[in-house]
């Protein structure tokens, strides 16, 4: 009999998915250019410390998972630090993504701060933004569906 794997360290349980089943934080990621797109011409720019985010509500059919992008501009770094800040920001989503409201794309821009900022700062900032968003998609009706943990 062959042993059972060990959970990968990227999956999850997410009150997005009503099945219960585990999802990877690869589930939730936007990938396409064309949805990065859609997303910034419906959404306006918000600012926080260390990012710029943008938040869009998505089609009715398409809106049954959350969605989230993250960018690193070559203004931020070489690319090892740009991968770095891109670890550190999916990190702090992937202890989070049950907060990410559903029916909407997230998109984060970071500052080069997230780079050096202490890594608790940073998480509790995704935290602020997360709860900002959820509490923003629930004004505009987005996500009303999505079950309480």
């Amino acid at each position: 009999m062959v042993p059972a794997a060990p959970p990968s360290r990227f999956t999850m349980t997410s009150t997005a998915n009503p099945a219960g089943r585990k999802q990877s934080l690869t589930d939730v990621r936007l990938r396409k250019h064309a949805d990065y797109q859609r997303a910034y011409a419906a959404s306006r720019k918000h600012q926080s410390a260390s990012f710029s985010w943008f938040m869009a509500a998505r089609p009715e059919a398409e809106a049954h998972l959350p969605r989230v992008g993250l960018t690193a501009g070559k203004v931020l770094g070489k690319a090892h630090e740009r991968n770095r800040i891109k670890r550190r920001m999916r990190e702090a989503l992937r202890r989070h993504v049950e907060l990410i409201p559903a029916g909407v794309d997230l998109i984060f821009h970071p500052r080069r701060s997230v780079l050096t900022i202490e890594f608790a700062k940073l998480e509790g900032e995704i935290v602020r933004i997360l709860t900002q968003a959820g509490a923003e998609a629930r004004r505009a009706g987005h996500g009303a569906e999505r079950a309480e943990s």
